[in-house]
């Protein structure tokens, strides 16, 4: 008597934090020994999930209090069924209208909980609960949410190949991104860009530039390990794009080569004209002061200075000799350079041909394509290479005015 006394004496001193870490080492303990913990239920969003719990005896449970909840809501709630009847304002407005066990299973001892439209909000650790005189039947059930979609990928021309981007909307938890090529292997792309929208979904994208390959064939993979999910989508990239960017390197050099070749020659033509006219002043400089000499030298000194004056002037005639041979260097340089632009435009000209095939290929597409996409991005490429075509008809032009 003394002993029930004291206990009822100590209870009210419990304070609310020691109550509340009370609380949560039971749960703890349940958690640890519930027999149906061990395995996470994966359950994507918007399907409907069953969380088993079977009672360790087969019994009539239609009557018995059966109590689901989760422990980090308040109230704690999902589901709560007394004397066959759910008590609905007892449970959590998130769960409203979305639980229900199953009246034939009740009969066989089973109150497994049944959850329609699953949410993100739903994640989280459920308790299965029958207060019964003998052994209590305490399920505990930890549920993972995801959610998945199928990724889109687009094209685009870039100066050093081909871009291809990546997105995916509506994931959860969030995905990984991977690039990889027609023979599985793992591309390096720039990292992945990653939003978290109001409804706690995940949208990501990726981009990597790519070249000519043997297949032309990219795979973006995204991926969530954590439910065993993934998605992928393949695309193939056709050979005349990549034919584009090759012809606008060949445009590329031959602007590089025109333009150094004609700085080069009008350097050159600048260059001989100070060249002549200083020699020319200096000629005429050297045979006046000549002929002022000979007018004051007298005979044996004029022989001297007639002979070094020779000695000079043959080696100035040495000088432009070799002059000479540097001018004839630079024609055949010149002349090399006008074989190499003639090259170019013959490059050029071709490209042009293999251009107006791709069109005549791709308008004959067009009339056989029966969808607006294809057909608007056809039209698109067309008008890409009809701009192209003009550019080179015009550095054709140039390449002849140069010629």
């Amino acid at each position: 008597m003394f002993h029930m006394k004291e206990r009822l004496l100590l209870r009210p001193q419990l304070s609310g934090v020691t109550a509340l870490m009370l609380h949560h080492t039971v749960f703890i303990l349940l958690l640890t020994c519930a027999g149906e913990s061990s395995q996470p239920i994966v359950a994507m969003m918007g399907d409907d999930i069953v969380l088993p719990c079977q009672m360790e005896h087969a019994v009539d449970a239609s009557g018995l209090t059966v109590e689901w909840s989760r422990p980090d809501l308040e109230p704690r709630f999902v589901h709560l069924r007394r004397d066959s009847v759910e008590l609905v304002l007892e449970k959590n407005p998130l769960y409203k209208g979305r639980t229900s066990l199953s009246t034939n299973r009740l009969k066989r001892g089973d109150i497994s909980l049944k959850l329609s439209t699953v949410k993100v909000s739903d994640e989280g650790t459920y308790r299965g609960f029958v207060p019964t005189s003998g052994t209590p039947t305490d399920c505990v059930i930890q549920l993972t949410v995801g959610s998945v979609s199928f990724p889109d990928i687009k094209i685009s021309k870039v100066s050093n190949g081909v871009l291809l981007v990546c997105k995916s909307e509506g994931w959860y938890p969030e995905p990984e991104v991977f690039w990889l090529d027609g023979e599985g292997n793992l591309l390096s792309a720039g990292p992945t860009e990653t939003v978290r929208g109001p409804d706690d979904l995940y949208t990501v994208s990726s981009r990597v530039t790519v070249e000519k390959r043997h297949s032309n064939s990219f795979t973006c993979r995204v991926q969530q390990n954590h439910i065993n999910q993934t998605r992928e989508a393949l695309i193939h990239v056709p050979d005349e794009l990549f034919l584009v960017e090759s012809s606008f390197a060949v445009r590329v050099s031959i602007c590089v080569a025109v333009c150094v070749t004609s700085i080069s020659a009008a350097l050159f033509i600048v260059w001989r004209g100070r060249q002549n006219t200083t020699k020319t002043k200096t000629s005429s400089n050297e045979l006046q002061l000549l002929m002022d000499r000979e007018k004051l030298v007298p005979g044996r000194d004029k022989i001297h200075y007639l002979e070094s004056t020779k000695a000079k002037l043959d080696e100035d005639l040495q000088k432009t000799e070799g002059e000479l041979e540097h001018v004839t260097q630079v024609i055949m340089n010149m002349k090399e350079l006008k074989e190499n632009l003639e090259k170019q435009k013959e490059k050029v000209i071709a490209l042009q041909q293999e251009e107006k095939t791709l069109i005549e290929e791709k308008e004959e597409k067009m009339d056989r394509s029966r969808q607006g996409s294809e057909k608007r991005k056809m039209e698109e490429y067309k008008e890409y290479l009809g701009n192209t075509k003009y550019k080179h008809e015009n550095m054709l032009q140039q390449a002849n005015t140069l010629l």
